[in-house]
């Protein structure tokens, strides 16, 4: 394989290496109100301690010895002229540290110029700024690609500007120097970990708080579906004792007549039990539900549920709200169990409610297939903008709709469309007729 890079790549690495040097890596920082009087405070420290120091040595004269017998006469600057220069480039650097959370790369950038304009021996009028101004580039700077950029060649300006014989700091703070960087990382340190540690407690009970209301959730769902599966039951448990007496009382005058009134106590006994089966299993599903709060329900809630022969009414009221939306029907439809209708109803009634909440404008189109061994229930719409003062939903909805599903064995497909919108998809089992 041939891995020789070409001059075009190596140009158009160069190229994107610069171009991402201009892209921040996160958001600028936003100082809080206690960190900008901080800085104010340091920056003021900082150019009092600074000025002070420029005004005391105008006009002096340092010799200093560095060899046996060999000294050196450095002169400061003095008169007027040389006082107005030291105080104006120790409260340049030093007010421009009042900047350096909020814009770190243009403090450097300032600093790091009056760092260089100042004289050889006074250079602890702004070196001090100048290592505060590196910390701040290194720590707050979005623009991380400039920053490792710019630090090591402010760093090699500031250090090669000066010479062996004007130290920029005295030999008594050499420990102070070395102690407070080790203070401060330690304590950095600390901080770090009890921040850390308070973050993943937090963490923790926040999927905790989640998981309970999840639960809380698929039980009230699942105590509601099992209420309106009992009203299903009792209705052909209601059907059945109606034909069997029909049969009892017909039985020797019109045996035919009779036998169909069998036939249909049959039928409503196997939907029955079919529903029965579901109810049982939602049950052992729903482990200490209150059984109280299962049975319990208004009048209303008591009332027959609808099915998918009311669908056509169910688009006609969604339409009178102003979404467009089409009924498609294919395969010859049959009837089903009333539970399993009804859970197909409530998929078109969840989804077609969302889509008049959440995409306003929009049109939608429901689709229902009968296979020979599936019940499909389809909704799209084409998207749109959320309704006006339209809350965040919960997914509670969507939750509520797979619980029910999974009682017939169903599953649920949610999801946005690659051509916009969003697609709800049913896809429930049924008994081969």
């Amino acid at each position: 394989m041939d891995v020789r890079t070409t001059p075009a790549q190596l140009w158009e690495a160069a190229r994107r290496t610069v171009r991402d040097a201009g892209l921040p890596t996160g958001p600028p920082l936003r100082p809080t109100r206690r960190a900008w009087q901080f800085d104010a405070l340091v920056a003021l420290t900082i150019g009092i301690a600074t000025v002070y120091y420029g005004v005391d040595n105008v006009g002096n004269v340092v010799v200093r010895e560095t060899a046996a017998g060999v000294e050196h006469v450095i002169p400061r600057p003095s008169g007027p002229g040389g006082l107005a220069l030291m105080v104006t480039l120790a409260a340049v650097a030093s007010g421009a540290l009042a900047l350096r959370r909020r814009y770190p790369l243009a403090v450097l950038c300032v600093v790091t110029a009056a760092t260089l304009a100042t004289p050889q021996s006074v250079l602890r009028l702004t070196f001090y700024a100048f290592v505060i101004a590196v910390y701040s580039a290194a720590v707050y700077s979005p623009y991380r690609v400039a920053a490792l950029a710019a630090l090591p060649v402010a760093v090699v300006l500031v250090g090669t500007s000066g010479n062996s014989v004007t130290p920029i700091v005295p030999n008594e703070y050499i420990a102070l120097l070395i102690l407070a960087p080790m203070a401060v990382a330690a304590v950095g340190l600390r901080t770090w970990k009890l921040r850390t540690d308070e973050g993943r407690t937090r963490l923790t009970a926040l999927e905790r708080d989640q998981a309970e209301a999840l639960r809380r959730a698929v039980e009230h769902e699942r105590a509601r579906i099992a209420r309106e599966l009992h009203d299903v039951v009792t209705h052909n448990v209601s059907v059945m004792i109606i034909q069997a007496g029909a049969a009892r009382k017909i039985m020797k005058t019109s045996p035919e007549e009779a036998g169909e009134a069998l036939l249909a106590v049959e039928a409503g006994g196997r939907a029955a039990m079919t529903e029965l089966r579901h109810v049982m299993g939602l049950l052992t599903m729903a482990e200490g539900t209150d059984a109280a709060a299962v049975q319990a329900g208004t009048a209303a809630e008591l009332a027959p549920q609808p099915g998918l022969d009311q669908l056509e009414t169910l688009v006609g009221r969604v339409r009178d709200a102003g979404l467009p939306v089409g009924l498609t029907v294919t395969g010859p439809p049959r009837p089903l169990p009333p539970g399993l209708e009804l859970a197909a109803y409530r998929v078109v009634q969840e989804a077609l409610t969302n889509t008049v909440k959440h995409a306003s404008g929009a049109t939608a189109a429901v689709t229902v297939e009968y296979a020979p061994e599936l019940l499909r229930v389809e909704v799209t719409d084409t998207g749109g903008q959320p309704g006006v003062a339209t809350p965040t939903g919960n997914g509670r909805g969507l939750i509520g709709l797979r619980e029910r599903l999974a009682v017939h064995d169903g599953t649920l497909n949610t999801g946005r469309r690659l051509t916009g919108g969003y697609r709800v998809e049913a896809l429930i089992p049924l008994e081969t007729p």
